[in-house]
Parts: C-alpha cells; structure tokens; sequence
C-alpha cells in the first residue's frame, strides 16, 4: 500500500506528454467506425420512412396481390425500428467473451464484420423486393452497436493516461452526435434522401467500417490488456511507449502492476460473480442507474416529438429536415464542449447539472406545449427548450456514463461491468421506443413529466452517492466507495473473487523474472 502510495506521488510530479499522435488517431479510428455507426444508425430510419412504408406496401402487394393494411404496416414499420435495440441487448451480452479472448482492439476490428453484413443486406433489400433484408440488417447493426458501446470505452479508458481519461472518454459521445448529424445530412433530398436513393442512406454504413478495419491494424492493443490478462510485458511497454509518445514507461508499467497488487487475482469474473461482490455494490448500483437514467431520461422522445413541434411552430414542412439539422448540431457542439471541461470541472458537476438542467427545460417545454395555442410565440420556446435539452443531455449524462462504468472496476471486472451498462442501456432504450407512443397518447403534452421526474430522481441520487472521479487511480475510487460498501481496504483486498483465486504457484508463473537488454523485469506478484 505504502509503495503504491510513494509510486503515485512520484508519478504526480513527472511531466506527461498525454496527447499523443497515436492516441489521438486511435481515438478517432475507434470512435470513427463504432460510436459513429451507433449515432447514424439512430436518426438514419427518419428521413425516408415515408419511402421505406411504400416499400413494404409494393413488395406486400406483389407477394400477395393486395395493399398491405395500416395495422400490419404500422406494426412493420415498429419492428424495423426497434429491433436496433433487440441487437443491441444481443451485443451487450456477448461482447465479454469476444473482449476476453480477442482483447479490445481486434473486437473493435472484428465487430466490423456484423457492419459490414448489415450494410450489403440493408442496402441491396430494396434491390432484391425484400423487407426482410432490412429487418435483419438492423437487428445485425444493432449488435454491432451493441458490443461497439461496450468494447470502445473499454479500450479508450484503457489506453489513456488518468489525466485525459475523462476528455479522451468523451469521444465516444461526441462520435455519437457527429453519427446522429451525417444521418440528417444525409436524408436530405439533395443527397440520399429520394425515393431511389433511401438504400444509399444504408449502404454507406460500410465506409467507416472500411477505414477503421484500415488503420486499428497499426495501433497496438490496450497496454493494460496485454499486461495483466496477456501477461506479455514487452508488447505493454510497446504499447505505452507509441500511445504516451515517450520512451521511458517503467512508471506506467509499474503503476499497472501497483494497482494489481492489491487484488492479486487478475482472472475475469462472470457478471454473478461480480454482482456478489459486496466491494463494488454501490459501483454496481450507480452504473445501472446512470445507464438507465441515460436511456429514460427522454431524448429519445424528443426526436420523435420534433417535427409535430416544428410543424406546430408554422415552419413549412419542406423546410423540416433542414431545421431539424440544428439539433444534430446542438449535440455535436455540447458534446465537444463537454470534452472540453470535462477534466476541468470533472465528472460530477456535469452530470448532476446536466439532469438538473433537463428537469428545468422538461418543465418549461411541457408549459409551452400546452399553452402554445394560446400564445403566438410559445411554438418558437419549445424549440428553444429542445435545443436546450438535448445540449443539457451532451454536456454530462450523454457520454459520462460510459466513462464511469471504465473508471470504476478493475481489469479483471471491466468486462463484465460492461456487459451489466450494456444490457441495462439497451434494455431501457427498447423499453423507451415501446411505451413512450402510450405514454404520449395517455398524457398528451404532460408526458414530458415523466422524464423530468427520472431526470431529478438520477440526479438526486447522484448527488448523495456519486464521488468525482477525475485524475484519481482505481485504488482512490475504491476508497471513495470503501465506507459506503461497509467494507475496509483489507476488507475489499480478501473479497475479490475468492471463489476463484489462483494459488500462489499460478501467480508466480504469471510473471517470471526476465531478462531483457540486461535488466530484470518486475513480477506480477
């Protein structure tokens, strides 16, 4: 404990290069073909559904000679949106074991292969007469989504220095607005927005596929991958070497190896075995519900509310899609300011003051909403306040939680910790696109309450619970967490994963003495 102590004040007083060129690409690669897929495949089914509706009408009508009915078109129509979700969920659960086996930079590289499919499936279904081929492409997007939004904020957390963790994790929620505003560009009628061009919007996903499958070859993999699961210290100090941009890294590698210390057993554990331990219950907690409040706190249903809003507020609907843009860049520039100050004013202050902003604009626009006949000029705030909410959401709740979820457990429980955020994020986003058509019909204008109310409850919660993480080790987290989980330092040591702790042999054997260029290599032990 002492040493890791010493280890970290020495390393506070050290100068870091922490923006390095290969670190900046790899974050971009990364981000490029996962977290931006992610973003356009959310807003790319709005622009031409009145074409895709038709599509399914023509092809219903030449498979059995008679016009499609509206229920059956509705309920088509649904599936097609939705099922996004349904591979999400798919690509939570399965991501631990592809991270595992393949480690975060080829499951990045592979996952493109589930893009890839998508991409030739969504975008020749219109070609073949078959809306099959659409269905199945979302759902096969959706995985890709799915093990993406687990896989890249691990490797992100794991190749940054502490220092940046938090601005370096905000890629991935700016990637998602950038993602969310090509998909509007795109389905503008100049572009792919026609009827004999809606395929393009699908097929082009293969691009960033390309380009990232392109360059992740170059990058090494997480450092601290190769470290405590590989136990191959060469390609870790490699792999610090080109992401720190420097050539003495003995600090890093010890500071991995510090920390590992402390819990001795670096074995992946199962999401049971992880959910059992009484060390990281209150983590646990507080993941699932900022990955909940995430989902649930609304935007979702702001971007199916948007354009009955605009229409109500007198602008021409030709004119829609191209107002419509300003909240794609609404999002692009409050995430990118989030990236900005996040290491600034840390994590806690933008995610309670995010929520907290949503629950003011919420109130307002439900204000707006039901007076708006009354008074000209109301149409024009409620504008306002979704522009304000959805940059309210990118300041904090939009790309935080994901940064959390890397901060607060350990190499051995990272995986899992992601598979919980992941299926409880893809969870409550189907859960959000099922109920919030009933929700709208039953409470008209007023159910933009509902949000308000998840908005405050995550944010109360957060308030009492939530610690700042930025700049602090995985050991000082834990310490925040220590008297909350009623458990000691001692305490948090002895429990970490004691069903499956290896013997003293098999930790000796992980990392034997060595000799490279003639100096001894540290051991795991």
């Amino acid at each position: 404990m002492a040493n890791l102590a010493a280890l970290l004040e020495t390393g506070s007083k050290r100068e870091r290069n922490d923006w390095s060129g290969s670190l900046i690409v790899a974050a971009l690669a990364g981000a490029f073909g996962s977290s931006f897929l992610y973003g356009y495949n959310l807003s790319v089914v709005n622009a031409p559904t009145v074409y895709i509706k038709k599509f399914y009408n023509a092809t219903w009508e030449r498979r059995y000679s008679s016009s499609i009915d509206e229920g059956t078109l509705t309920l088509l129509w649904s599936i097609t949106v939705s099922v996004f979700s349904i591979g999400g969920l798919v690509g939570a659960i399965i991501v631990t074991p592809i991270v595992k086996f393949f480690g975060r930079k080829y499951t990045l590289m592979l996952n493109n292969i589930f893009a890839v499919i998508a991409a030739l499936l969504m975008g020749f279904s219109s070609l073949v007469g078959s809306f099959e081929m659409l269905i199945m492409g979302r759902i096969i997007m959706g995985i890709d989504a799915g093990v993406s939004l687990s896989a890249l904020p691990m490797y992100l957390s794991e190749i940054s220095p502490k220092e940046i963790r938090g601005s370096l994790g905000q890629v991935t929620a700016i990637f998602i607005c950038i993602g969310v505003f090509t998909g509007q560009v795109l389905g503008l009628p100049e572009i792919f927005g026609k009827e004999s061009l809606w395929p393009y919007l699908f097929g082009v996903i293969i691009v960033p596929s390309v380009i990232q499958v392109g360059i992740l070859p170059f990058l090494p993999e997480s450092p601290r991958y190769l470290l405590l699961e590989r136990h191959d210290i060469h390609k870790a100090e490699k792999a610090f070497r080109t992401f720190l941009g420097k050539a003495d890294v003995s600090y890093e590698v010890e500071e991995v190896l510090a920390e590992s210390r402390l819990h001795r057993n670096v074995q992946l554990v199962s999401v049971l075995q992880l959910l059992r331990n009484r060390s990281v219950r209150w983590q646990i907690i507080t993941v699932v519900v900022t990955m909940g409040c995430y989902q649930l706190c609304g935007l979702n249903a702001i971007w199916y509310y948007t354009n009955s809003i605009f229409s109500t507020s007198g602008i021409n609907h030709d004119t829609i899609p191209y107002v419509t843009l300003s909240t794609g860049a609404t999002e692009i520039l409050a995430a990118v300011f989030s990236g900005l100050v996040i290491e600034r004013l840390g994590r806690r202050p933008l995610l309670i003051g995010g929520f907290g902003l949503m629950v003011v604009f919420f109130s307002v626009l439900t204000a707006s909403l039901t007076l708006q006949y009354h008074v000209s000029w109301l149409p024009f705030l409620s504008i306002a306040c979704i522009l304000a909410i959805i940059a309210s959401f990118c300041i904090g709740p939009g790309g935080i939680p994901f940064v959390l979820t890397g901060e607060f457990f350990e190499q051995s429980q990272r995986p899992a910790a992601f598979m919980i955020a992941g299926t409880v994020n893809w969870l409550c986003n189907f859960t959000v696109g099922l109920l919030f058509p009933f929700i709208q019909g039953g409470l008209h204008t007023y159910c933009f309450l509902v949000f308000a109310g998840i908005c405050l409850a995550g944010a109360t919660y957060l308030f009492f619970v939530l610690p700042e993480t930025k700049n602090k080790t995985l050991h000082e987290i834990s310490q925040e967490f220590a008297k909350r989980n009623m458990v000691t330092l001692e305490d948090q040591e002895m429990d970490q994963y004691s069903a499956e702790r290896k013997s003293s042999a098999e930790q000796d054997s992980n990392f034997s003495p060595t000799k490279d260029n003639g100096e001894t290599k540290n051991r795991l032990v």
